[in-house]
């Protein structure tokens, strides 16, 4: 059944509540467990001081456990608050989706439409994981798994025909075929192609960001060669990583292989993790077809 915008407005408007109160019970849950860690710092100086550690190290003990129980509610609620988030983004993409199949499709500028591309890989949900947990397919590096069908409103790379040559550009998916194609649209508004294209053709872009500092595993090492979005642009072209981000909200310091320069690579540009992607290898990428 498709989602109203009245439906929609209050679907969103209920999670934001909930979120409203999630937040509420993590503040609570901050508060407790900062007395708990203000009392392990007095008793570790107490026991320091009068060199009692007998008599506090059961005490100290047992004032970790509650902090270690407190910290792991905070991280339940700061989960719940991220999916009801995911939600949200999830209820505006339908509803944005049904708008244009029913033919109501807004035209963006192209300055809007770069900033809009920013701001969704901003945006990207990150993904934190446990202890011991890895990161899952379409997170950061991690490519999707070969059986995986991207969804209508995913963003994907897909290579195109342009007039006499081949590029590959950021699309929307419009819907995969009983044929193994996706029909995917150009999000360029300048062009407003639409293309059907078989699954080799397409590369889902990352659903989540990885986090650097807990999953360093699914980013592209230092050296490696990418397809990535170039500044500014609606086209991958080939680079290789220089720099890692160090923080999740860091992009990618790339070099693109650009003929223009001297030594065959632009200086370094920052690309956003959802815009950084394997290589396809049985294609030639460069930096100066279009630019």
């Amino acid at each position: 059944m498709p989602l109203t915008a009245e439906a929609a407005t209050q679907q969103v408007q209920e999670r934001l509540k909930s979120i409203q109160y999630i937040i509420h019970e993590l503040e609570n849950e901050r508060r407790t467990n900062e007395v708990n860690i203000n009392n392990i710092l007095k008793a570790q100086a107490k026991m320091n001081a009068e060199d009692k550690s007998t008599v506090y190290q059961p005490k100290i003990k047992m004032l970790y456990k509650a902090a270690i129980t407190d910290c792991v509610q905070e991280e339940n609620l700061i989960r719940q608050a991220l999916a009801k988030i995911h939600e949200i983004r999830a209820i505006r993409n339908e509803r944005r989706i049904e708008a244009r199949n029913a033919g109501n499709k807004e035209t963006i500028r192209r300055g809007a439409l770069m900033v809009m591309l920013e701001i969704s890989a901003q945006t990207l949900p990150l993904f934190v994981s446990k202890p011991g947990e890895k990161a899952p397919p379409l997170c950061g590096a991690i490519p999707a798994e070969s059986s995986y069908i991207a969804k209508p409103g995913d963003l994907v790379a897909a290579l195109v025909k342009v007039t006499d040559q081949e590029d590959w550009i950021i699309a929307e998916v419009v819907q995969f075929l009983s044929s193994q194609k996706y029909e995917v649209d150009d999000i360029d508004e300048e062009q407003k192609d639409r293309h059907v294209l078989s699954k080799r053709r397409i590369v889902p872009l990352p659903v989540m960001r990885a986090n650097p500092e807990t999953d360093a595993h699914a980013l592209f090492p230092k050296g490696t060669t990418v397809m990535a979005l170039y500044p500014q642009t609606t086209c991958f072209y080939k680079a290789i990583v220089n720099s890692l981000p160090q923080t999740a909200t860091e992009g990618y310091e790339l070099l693109f292989e650009d003929s223009g320069y001297p030594e065959g690579y632009s200086p370094p540009l920052r690309v956003a993790q959802r815009y950084v992607i394997s290589i396809k290898q049985n294609k030639k990428f460069t930096a100066t077809s279009t630019l």
